[in-house]
């Protein structure tokens, strides 16, 4: 029942002076008409007062960085993927009767040519045109034409002139075979669907066959992770223009095991993480992926559960994923408050690749998302208590949304650049959040992030990292702009700021400094520099400091894909109030990830 006086005072007695434990009478924290009297034991002496912890401290991360994209790594050789094939037969014999020594050619039609126009075509013959010429020559004109389809990537096409023709008024006709494919046979599969492959190669062999569409289609392929390998030969079929196309498959191993230690969670649930994830990128054998992960601090514990599922050859994709989370508060002195959260997430996404090449990739996508969470405060049984701004009389935020997401990556051998861009729109619907003043489950926001990975040297990579984000209006603790911690402003404690609109850069060189080829083994030294800034909308507190700088120097061990293991000294140059109680708020971060198969 709706009390707007009762929780106020009962928000006034948590946020002014719960009194570590002890205090004298509490205010009546009401949720009904007549609550109960809350007695605490009377202190010995005069208590120390302090505030509830942020809402950062108490609910799961906002939405994380853009995942680090892999350093650039050149494609093997189109030879490699489609040994080069000659044009298409020459069918030309000379025409039916007799045939002159030299005749006089008005007009060469060139017919069942569907990729280039008359004009194009006109041009290759007009120099064997109205001037007396010998078969040969308009051999070399049937001839041109085949050069022209083989030049553009068509190699299995080719031209002819017609045996049964009669020429007549100096028109000569000359016929294009376009070539196509006749059947793909794939093998060397195991667990993959061969029609995973078939279908893919299939929208690149189209009539009429051109050589760099399908290279490009094979260089595709053999980004997939599902493949380790392979390679295509084109051979002509019985019947003139059709090919058959033979291609072998090397798949690569779809299931991986990592597990993980870091200490990149807040301090207020404990920094100190393990992880567990277990990824199967074939599941049933169409390159459909699940992906299940676990972790662990000392007073929270998640799961986190995806499924993605392939629509089309043309990489259309179909995911869910559900995570939940339990937190308890350890810090001290708020876990004499015995504060406890709870959240569950639930995304349906759809996301289309508008355009993929080897080099370049552009996507669309849309999101439908549901968060939920929870606190009580255990301390004299209150329970369920809104701690964060937009939760409602019973500690709960529900938000539901649809995100809107673009992204482009382009690759070369010497870089990898990618973007995303999001807009999120709160939406009242599901039983949301709604209150009448914000935050609350209306809202609209967007996000951009950004990073480019340039190799300077071997194992010399350069990383450039971009986040912003802007809001329309308040937002609530789960759609805010996070800064500080191991993925974002090092040299202070994860999510130090939390607000509405940000902006973050960072700066990183990876250096050499030994190699073990025995283990494949790297050791790189990193210096770095991160920046970030933070504020609220009108009418919202700003942070009291609401810019982090930090530089810093890293170090990185890699073994193979196996084990990789970092540590971060970020040494901040703009002071805030931290309890510098962990190595997290001491600027000092490491993270150790193993995969034994």
């Amino acid at each position: 029942m709706h009390c707007p006086r009762a929780c106020s005072l009962a928000r006034s007695w948590l946020l002014i002076s719960v009194g570590a434990l002890a205090g004298s009478l509490l205010s009546e924290p009401a949720y009904a008409q007549r609550p109960p009297q809350l007695d605490l034991p009377q202190p010995q002496e005069r208590p120390r007062q302090f505030n509830l912890p942020r809402p950062q401290d108490v609910f799961p991360a906002p939405a994380p960085a853009l995942p680090e994209p892999p350093p650039p790594e050149p494609l093997p050789p189109p030879a490699e993927l489609l040994p080069l094939q000659p044009g298409a037969p020459e069918l030309s014999e000379p025409p039916s009767g007799p045939v002159p020594e030299r005749i006089v050619v008005r007009e060469i039609r060139v017919v069942g040519s569907t990729v280039f126009s008359a004009e194009q075509l006109a041009a290759i013959t007009a120099p064997f045109t109205n001037r007396p010429i010998a078969f040969s020559e308009l051999l070399q004109a049937r001839s041109a034409i085949t050069q022209f389809y083989i030049d553009q990537g068509y190699i299995t096409s080719g031209a002819y002139i017609p045996a049964e023709q009669m020429i007549r008024d100096g028109v000569v006709t000359i016929q294009v075979i376009e070539g196509s494919v006749e059947s793909i046979t794939v093998s060397g599969t195991t667990r993959l669907n061969p029609n995973y492959v078939r279908s893919r190669l299939a929208l690149a062999a189209k009539a009429p066959l051109n050589r760099n569409r399908l290279l490009e289609a094979l260089q595709v392929l053999q980004l997939d992770p599902l493949i380790a390998n392979l390679s295509a030969e084109l051979s002509a079929s019985t019947r003139p223009g059709n090919n058959l196309l033979e291609v072998r498959v090397s798949e690569a191993d779809s299931f991986n095991t990592q597990f993980g230690v870091d200490n990149g969670r807040s301090p207020s649930v404990g920094t100190l993480r393990g992880r567990v994830q277990f990824d199967e990128g074939n599941l049933l054998g169409l390159g459909d992926r699940i992906s299940a992960a676990y972790t662990l601090t000392e007073g929270s514990d998640a799961v986190d559960v995806s499924y993605t599922l392939p629509l089309s050859p043309r990489n259309t994709t179909f995911s869910l994923r559900y995570s939940h989370g339990d937190n308890d508060v350890i810090e001290e002195p708020f876990n004499a408050l015995g504060i406890i959260s709870r959240f569950d997430v639930y995304e349906f996404s759809l996301r289309h690749p508008i355009l993929q090449t080897p080099t370049e990739e552009v996507a669309l996508g849309i999101t439908a998302s549901r968060q939920e969470t929870a606190t009580e405060v255990s301390l004299n049984d209150i329970g369920p208590f809104p701690i964060s701004p937009g939760a409602d009389e019973k500690g709960r935020t529900r938000v539901s949304a649809l995100r809107f997401f673009q992204e482009w990556t382009q690759r070369s051998s010497r870089y990898v650049l990618a973007f995303r861009s999001q807009f999120s729109l709160g939406l009242d619907v599901l039983d949301a959040t709604i209150r009448p003043d914000p935050p609350d489950s209306r809202f609209f926001s967007w996000r951009g992030q950004g990073q480019w990975v340039r190799l300077l040297a071997p194992d010399t990579l350069l990383l450039l990292r971009g986040d912003l984000q802007f809001a329309g209006r308040t937002l609530v603790p789960l759609e805010q702009f996070g800064l500080g911690g191991q993925d974002s402003v090092r040299g202070y404690r994860q999510d130090e700021l939390l607000t509405d609109n940000g902006l973050f850069a960072s700066a990183e060189v990876r250096l050499p400094v030994l190699r073990v080829p025995e283990i494949e083994g790297l050791l790189q030294v990193a210096p770095f520099v991160d920046v970030g800034t933070g504020w609220n909308l009108s009418g919202q507190p700003n942070p009291e400091q609401q810019t982090l700088v930090s530089v810093g120097l890293g170090l990185r061990w890699q073994m193979g894909d196996r084990l990789t293991a970092r540590f971060d000294w970020g040494i901040p140059l703009i002071s805030v109030d931290s309890p510098n109680r962990t190595l997290q708020e001491q600027g000092l971060y490491f993270s150790l990830n193993w995969s034994p198969f």
